[in-house]
């Protein structure tokens, strides 16, 4: 009889387990979420919103789908990237770049950038310390130039294809200010771009 006691128990907790998970699972709404990448500043346009269902979290504000016409038009507060569900804190005047950093872009041929980089990555620049190496010797680990590469760490912003009209694809990144001038005074070729893990290792 205990066993059988037991059992009935294990049965009756296990029935009320399923319907709180059915009744959490069925507790979804309809929220906005970001359809493709928007740069910080940028006007946000119907075509950079879709929606989504998301479990409701009242510790986390997300924006009804319902009011999308209340976001369209208004300006992304930070960069956006696809998949990112927004909340009001994501909409408004822009608060980007951080504190202490800025924005630059860089010009790269193949070769100097890994092939499928994508917004969102962590990098290590290497600029070439010597303006008279080239790619293959001063400006990545290990060459044979005077002085070895400076490293700098940075999150892609950015991938424009289309270039600079030279056969160059533009990498906008967000690096810390002090080393804006070191990536500003790299010379034509002398920098070399590596994904690193999320960590930045």
């Amino acid at each position: 009889m205990p066993f059988v006691a037991v059992g009935g128990l294990l049965v009756i907790v296990c029935v009320l387990a399923y319907a709180y998970g059915a009744v959490r699972l069925g507790d979804r709404i309809q929220v906005l979420a970001v359809a493709r990448a928007v740069a910080a500043g940028q006007a946000i346009d119907a075509a950079d919103l879709r929606q989504v269902s998301a479990a409701r979290d009242p510790n986390v504000p997300l924006i009804p789908a319902s009011q999308a016409s209340q976001v369209i038009g208004r300006t992304a507060a930070v960069p956006l990237l696809p998949g990112t569900l927004l909340t009001p804190a994501l909409v408004g005047d822009a608060a980007f770049p951080p504190a202490g950093q800025v924005t630059a872009s860089v010009a790269v041929k193949p070769g100097q950038y890994p092939q499928g980089l994508a917004v969102g990555a962590r990098v290590a620049i290497y600029v070439s310390a010597s303006s008279s190496g080239g790619v293959g010797q001063s400006a990545v680990p290990g060459g044979s130039g005077a002085s070895a590469p400076v490293r700098l760490a940075a999150v892609v912003l950015g991938v424009d294809l289309a270039g600079d009209g030279q056969g160059s694809t533009v990498i906008t990144l967000l690096v810390d200010f002090t080393d804006a001038a070191r990536l500003a005074a790299a010379p034509a070729g002398g920098v070399v771009l590596m994904q690193t893990s999320p960590e930045g290792g």
